[in-house]
């Protein structure tokens, strides 16, 4: 989603303690009457500041309190974490896939007409519209004032949701929307796009010329703000975002890496091919293998487009998941990779106890957190090519237990 530059993440302390519940024009909130009454009048005068009525301001502000429950989940991680498959089960089911191909049907002419303003494939646009609001069917329940004005008055993020909710008071002031109905998720992402404040003033367009960028209920709006972001930011609308292929045996695995980029004549020498065994295209583009679950799992050849899909949403498997609801929307096949018996997803206290072993070890995966970024990968890595394994940097269950298997080794002959 074009939304976050990152997932928000992280256990936080609640900056101001002693939440109790009071009577507020939000359910669910919890008043902090002096402290952030006062917070809120800074907030005013940073909006008049930057332009926006006081009659916005002053509306669209009364009776705010932080909302609990968006602190709470804005602290919460998920216990495990999640697999390839399981990702891809969710976000390309067989009912998203069919009433993608449906809306792609109902909605072509406009999505003709989008396209050839912004050069945008309409199968992408459906794409993104199909993850990030199931088609318009949930937008999310929470006040976006009420949800950014409690972000922005938590400690940890706080400088840059106050950013967004000036932002959506900008938005609320230029009519593009009532207050009653702005609503989003508990991050403050918004309508059928969930653009965040920041993106829909950047980016959102009036397609229909009614006089106001309709994200929540306008298609036109929706589709051709969605392809006006992705245009701005290079979106090519002569290429595909990858393809699902096959590796050759002895593939050296250190090649699998998002930012590893080869020219496609240079993959087609390494023999890499289609995954139903034909050769790659002759084309001038270049692109990078991805093992999204690890080098036993499917491989990716992904191109430039992809890189946009991960503007949009930072997320590997996001990514792969809108490219190949595209593809199946657009009527090609499922991918060809087998699918393991059953997948076992590391927990997050694994996870941290497979960092903390790689530190105990000499390796540098970061601070033990319980979460796989790039830094986990690399050290993964580098405990791979030392113990003689498949260098992928992917964590497994059997991974975990060589790690404890050489830590417990190496703690007998210290």
């Amino acid at each position: 989603m074009a939304r976050l530059p990152v997932r928000l993440r992280g256990l936080a302390t609640i900056a101001v303690a002693g939440l109790v519940l009071a009577c507020s024009s939000i359910p669910g909130a919890v008043a902090q009457p002096s402290a952030f009454d006062a917070w809120l009048e800074g907030v005013k005068r940073d909006a008049a500041a930057a332009g926006i009525s006081e009659t916005t301001i002053e509306t669209a502000l009364a009776g705010l309190a932080p909302i609990e429950r968006v602190l709470e989940l804005d602290r919460k991680q998920p216990e495990f974490t999640r697999t390839f498959w399981a990702y891809l089960d969710r976000a390309v089911s067989a009912r998203r896939i069919e009433r993608g191909r449906r809306m792609l049907a109902k909605h072509r002419a406009l999505l003709e007409r989008v396209r050839g303003k912004y050069n945008v494939q309409p199968r992408y646009l459906v794409a993104f519209w199909g993850l990030e609001s199931d088609f318009g069917r949930y937008t999310g329940g929470y006040s976006v004032i009420g949800a950014l004005a409690t972000l922005a008055y938590d400690e940890r993020r706080g400088a840059f949701f106050r950013a967004q909710l000036i932002d959506a008071l900008r938005i609320l002031d230029q009519g593009h929307i009532a207050l009653a109905n702005m609503q989003g998720s508990w991050a403050g992402a918004m309508g059928q796009l969930q653009f965040m404040p920041s993106t829909f003033t950047s980016y959102a367009v009036d397609f229909d010329g009614d006089g106001r960028r309709d994200i929540w209920t306008d298609l036109p709006d929706v589709f051709a703000s969605a392809a006006h972001y992705l245009s701005s930011i290079g979106w090519r609308g002569d290429e595909i975002w990858g393809r699902e292929v096959r590796l050759p045996a002895g593939f050296d695995w250190e090649l699998a890496r998002l930012k590893m980029r080869k020219p496609i004549m240079e993959w087609r020498r390494l023999g890499v091919r289609r995954a139903d065994g034909s050769e790659l295209p002759r084309a001038d583009i270049s692109g990078a293998i991805v093992l999204p679950a690890g080098h036993k799992g499917p491989a990716f050849l992904i191109y430039g487009n992809f890189d946009k899909i991960m503007n949009w949403n930072r997320s590997l498997l996001y990514a792969i998941a809108i490219g190949h609801l595209s593809d199946r929307i657009a009527g090609r096949s499922p991918l060809l990779a087998a699918r393991p018996a059953q997948e076992k997803p590391l927990s997050r206290a694994q996870v941290e106890e497979m960092q903390s072993l790689l530190v105990d070890l000499g390796f540098d995966p970061g601070a033990p957190d319980g979460v796989v970024g790039s830094k986990t990968r690399d050290a993964l890595r580098a405990f791979q090519r030392q113990a003689k394994m498949a260098p992928d940097g992917y964590p497994t269950p059997e991974l975990l237990a060589g790690l404890r298997q050489v830590a417990t080794a190496r703690s007998k002959t210290n």
